[in-house]
C-alpha cells in the first residue's frame, strides 16, 4: 500500500474491497479493481458541505452498486485532502492515477483545484467528475472529453435563481458584491437576466473579501427600497451578511434576501431565527420525498446525524452513474465510459430524468428555496420550503453559449 493510501485509510477514508460477486465474462477492468478517488477539503472552509461527507457518499454509492462490485471486480474508494491548493490537488490526482491506479476522481470543492485536476484527467485519460466547484469553465472553454460537472455552477447560482425570483415578483434588485472577479461574474450574470426580463437594478455596493462589518452596505441596500437584495459573495461573507441583515430586519421589512452561494450547512450554523426568509437555489434537498429522506437517514447514521448536502448527494449520484456506465461499456477505459455516461439517463436519488450533454454538463432540475421561519420547522434539519422547481434547461447555460470545443456548431 502506498503512503498516500495508508494515510487515507488511517483517516477512515478508505473502503476495502466489498462483498463477492459474479465475474462478468469478457469484462475489461484495469488491474482487477475499480477505484474511486474522492479529492476534497477535509478540514478547510468547504469541509462541511463536502469533505468527509463526500467520502461517505462515495462509499454508499459503491456499496449500493451490485453488492460493491462492477463487472465482477471489487470497488475501492480512497479519499484525500487537496488543501484548497491547485498544485497539491493536481499532484495528488497524478499520484493516484500513476501509482495507485485510481480510475475516477470526484468532488473538488474549489474551482481552481477542479480546473487543475480536470487537466490531469485529460492528460492521463481518467474520468473526472466535479461536484462541488462552480466555475462554468469546466464545461466551457476548458471542457474535457473525460470531464463532467454534476451539481450546480455559477450560471445556475446567479442567472437561474434570478430568473426564478423575478417570476415570483422580484422586479427591482440591489447587489451586495464581493470585490473580486467571482463576485463580479455572479453580479453580471444576474443583472443580464434582470435587464432582459424588464426589471431594474437600483444600485450596488462592493465590499472587500472577508468583511466583518456589513452595516454600511446593508443601510444602502435598505435605502434603495429594492425588492431583492442579492448577495454576490460566499463563505464567511455570506454568513456575516445574512446575520447582520437579520439584525437590521431587512426581510421583516419586506425586502427579499437572495444568496447566490448558500448551503444548508450555512443555514444550519446560522439558525432559523437569523436566516429565515433567505432565498437560494439548491440542486437537491434531503426532505423532498420518501426516497430522499430514506437516503438522508442512511447517510446521517454514518455522519454524526448530519443530513447530506446537495454536493454530497451529487457525489453519490456521480459515482453511481459512472459505475452504471462501466457496466454498459464493459470496461473501465475512460473514453468508452465517458461515451456511455453521456448516453445513459441519470436516474437515482439525486435526479430522475437527468442527462449529460456533450460538454459534460449534467442537466437536472434545481429548486428555488426559502429558509423557513422557526415556527414552521418540525425538526433540526427541517430548514427549507420549496418555492419552485426550475427545469434544468432553464437553470443551466445553453449548450451553444459555453465555447466548449467538444460541441459541434
Amino acid at each position: 500500500m502506498s503512503l498516500l493510501r495508508g494515510a487515507a485509510c488511517a483517516l477512515a477514508l478508505c473502503l476495502a474491497p466489498l462483498a463477492a460477486g459474479v465475474q462478468v465474462a469478457g469484462a475489461q477492468v484495469s488491474d482487477d479493481v475499480v477505484r474511486v478517488g474522492v479529492l476534497t477539503d477535509i478540514s478547510g472552509p468547504y469541509a462541511d458541505f463536502a469533505g468527509p461527507g463526500s467520502v461517505i457518499a462515495a462509499r454508499m454509492a459503491a456499496e449500493d452498486h451490485n453488492g460493491g462490485r462492477a463487472l465482477g471486480k471489487p470497488i475501492e474508494v480512497v479519499g484525500g485532502d487537496h488543501q484548497n491548493k491547485p498544485d497539491v490537488g493536481a499532484a495528488l490526482a497524478r499520484r493516484w492515477v500513476d501509482t495507485d491506479r485510481v480510475d475516477m476522481v470526484i468532488d473538488m470543492p474549489n474551482s481552481a483545484v477542479a480546473l487543475a485536476v480536470q487537466q490531469v484527467g485529460r492528460e492521463r485519460n481518467r474520468i473526472i467528475i466535479n461536484t462541488s466547484a462552480v466555475t462554468t469553465e469546466l464545461t466551457g472553454r476548458q471542457c474535457s472529453p473525460v470531464g463532467f460537472h454534476w451539481v450546480l455552477d455559477s450560471y445556475a447560482l446567479s442567472s437561474g435563481i434570478t430568473r426564478a425570483v423575478m417570476q415570483q415578483g422580484g422586479r427591482s434588485w440591489y447587489y451586495l458584491t464581493v470585490d473580486y472577479e467571482g463576485g463580479y461574474a455572479n453580479e453580471r450574470g444576474s443583472e443580464a437576466v434582470v435587464t432582459a426580463e424588464g426589471g431594474r437594478v437600483l444600485g450596488r455596493a462592493r465590499h472587500p473579501l472577508n468583511t466583518p462589518d456589513f452595516s454600511s452596505f446593508l443601510l444602502q441596500a435598505q435605502a434603495s427600497r429594492a425588492q431583492v437584495v442579492a448577495l454576490a459573495n460566499g463563505g464567511a461573507d455570506t454568513v456575516n451578511a445574512i446575520k447582520q441583515a437579520g439584525e437590521f430586519g431587512l426581510t421583516r421589512q419586506g425586502q427579499r434576501l437572495v444568496g447566490f452561494f448558500v448551503n444548508i450547512t450555512d443555514v444550519k450554523a446560522l439558525g432559523l431565527q437569523t436566516a429565515q426568509g433567505v432565498v437560494l437555489v439548491d440542486g437537491w434537498y434531503w426532505d423532498q420525498n420518501e426516497e430522499t429522506r430514506a437516503f438522508a437517514r442512511r447517510f446521517a447514521e454514518r455522519h454524526q446525524g448530519r443530513m447530506p448536502t446537495q454536493y454530497q448527494a451529487g457525489v453519490y449520484s456521480g459515482v453511481r452513474h459512472w459505475l452504471k456506465a462501466i457496466e454498459a461499456a464493459g470496461t473501465d477505459e475512460a473514453m468508452a465510459v465517458a461515451a456511455k455516461m453521456r448516453e445513459l439517463p441519470v436516474d437515482d436519488v439525486f435526479a430522475h430524468g437527468g442527462r449529460v450533454r456533450a460538454d459534460g454538463r449534467h442537466v437536472h432540475d434545481v429548486h428555488l428555496m426559502e429558509v423557513k421561519k422557526p415556527a414552521d420547522s418540525s425538526s433540526p434539519w427541517d430548514l427549507y420550503r420549496i418555492l419552485a422547481t426550475i427545469p434544468g434547461e432553464q437553470a443551466f447555460r445553453p449548450l451553444n453559449e459555453g465555447g466548449c470545443p467538444l460541441v459541434r456548431p
